[in-house]
């Protein structure tokens, strides 16, 4: 019997690979939908899982986890640096590290930001160190660039009108392993070269200066720093910032009132309870937002679940429409081949096997259409998920689960019923009636 469904499928090979096409487009269009869209929820989570807590300026709260954790490129208002002084000193708080954006090079973003930030979040250096000056950069494992190589920040994406920092440049200290985030994409600074590459946080260094010179400490050149400021005011004088001392040693402990305004701050909290206690705190006083990044992803994932069901209906009329489009085209396929039925009858073919030869032969074109809808499926959600991966900067794990195999059990039960009215048209005909004529 099998051996008979092979050849006939051979001999209608042209009609057979059309059919099983058809099918495979369509059971794709719905496997392609719910992988990539779980693969979303996976990858964003993994993305977010460092940052328990994030505390901005009050208004969007997609918009500040998409800036802060996804590092997505927007124009944030700013909360009072003495925000980050409390943080610190705060007894519920493990950490809290400020992060500042708005330079790129080579479309990779420049975040300033923290020792501490590298320290808790990252996965170790693949090659280099932390960076222990002004002029150091770290960057993220899918940077492009090496050990020692020279970073010119520009404000703004070149492409859409940025101009470059004149006079301002970063030296590539260090590279971190993968973590599969955003950050894998980023070079991050430290927080206060954002601030003097923009004109602010001066007031602090000469807070940190003086303090210096009372306690008598020589060990920095301040003639140097001077001349090499104003040098770099002349130069960036036209666009409004200003310039580093690459040599600079970091102050990351700074004073109340000589921090400048910071569009977002990472906080791990020591516990859940001072998580939500410092949520409530810092959302309901008016002038910061609070928010868990989890919160916000389910919110969105909401959405995204909107979507699929939407998609999920689309991809379902469109199987329903194959599905139809196949019965009408086996069962005129069974009326051309009467006479082929009805000579098997005539020599002796009982009409269980002729049922058998018709139902499987359906059965397996379907069966093979659904096999292959599946392969193209995870196939365009793996090219998908690599787009997203090389622009966004974070993976989206493409796997089946075990709901996609009840799926495919579902699937294959519907193309086993499906085959059974042609199958029965063709056990049904007499052998005399389909010779005739």
């Amino acid at each position: 019997m099998i051996r008979f469904v092979l050849a006939d499928l051979k001999r209608l090979w042209a009609g057979s690979v059309v059919i099983v096409l058809l099918i495979a487009l369509a059971v794709a269009l719905g496997v392609g939908v719910s992988l990539q869209e779980r693969a979303l929820r996976l990858g964003s989570a993994r993305a977010a899982e460092k940052f328990d807590l994030v505390i901005g300026a009050p208004g969007s709260e997609t918009q500040l986890i998409l800036s802060s954790v996804f590092l997505q490129p927007s124009a944030l208002p700013l909360i009072s640096g003495d925000n980050l002084i409390d943080l610190s000193e705060d007894p519920r708080v493990d950490w809290a590290a400020p992060v500042g954006f708005g330079d790129f090079h080579a479309g990779y973003p420049i975040v300033g930001t923290t020792t501490t930030l590298i320290d808790r979040t990252g996965s170790g250096f693949a090659a280099g160190h932390i960076f222990d000056v002004e002029g150091e950069a770290v960057i993220g494992s899918a940077v492009d660039l090496a050990i020692g190589e020279t970073i010119t920040p520009t404000h703004g994406r070149l492409s859409e009108g940025g101009h470059a920092h004149g006079g301002v440049n970063y030296t590539v200290a260090g590279k971190l392993n993968p973590t599969g985030t955003p950050w894998d994409r980023a070079i991050l600074v430290p927080i206060q070269a954002v601030w003097h590459v923009h004109g602010l946080g001066h007031e602090e260094d000469e807070d940190h200066d003086h303090e210096e010179e009372e306690a008598g400490h020589d060990g920095h050149d301040h003639d140097h720093v001077e001349e090499a400021g104003h040098h770099d005011d002349e130069d960036e004088h036209e666009h409004g910032h200003e310039g580093i001392d690459p040599d600079a040693p970091l102050g990351e402990h700074w004073h109340r009132g000589a921090v400048p305004g910071l569009p977002a701050i990472l906080v791990k909290p020591k516990t859940i309870a001072d998580a939500y206690k410092l949520r409530q705190e810092y959302r309901g006083n008016g002038q910061t937002l609070a928010v868990f990044p989890g919160e916000v992803l389910t919110s969105l994932y909401a959405t995204l679940g909107d979507m699929k069901k939407v998609l999920a209906v689309i991809a379902a009329g469109a199987q329903l429409l194959v599905a139809a489009a196949l019965l009408l085209v086996t069962v005129i396929h069974v009326g051309q081949r009467r006479r082929q039925i009805g000579a098997l009858r005539a020599f002796g073919a009982p009409g269980g096997a002729v049922f058998g030869i018709v139902w499987l032969e359906l059965f397996v074109l379907v069966a093979a259409g659904v096999l292959l809808g599946f392969a193209l499926g995870c196939a365009a959600a793996q090219v998908l998920s690599g787009i997203f991966a090389a622009e966004r900067g974070f993976g989206l794990p493409v796997a089946f689960a075990a709901e996609d195999g009840m799926l495919l059990l579902v699937l294959l039960a519907v193309a086993a019923v499906l085959a059974l009215l042609p199958a029965v048209l063709a056990y049904r005909q007499a052998p005399a009636e389909a010779l005739r004529g």
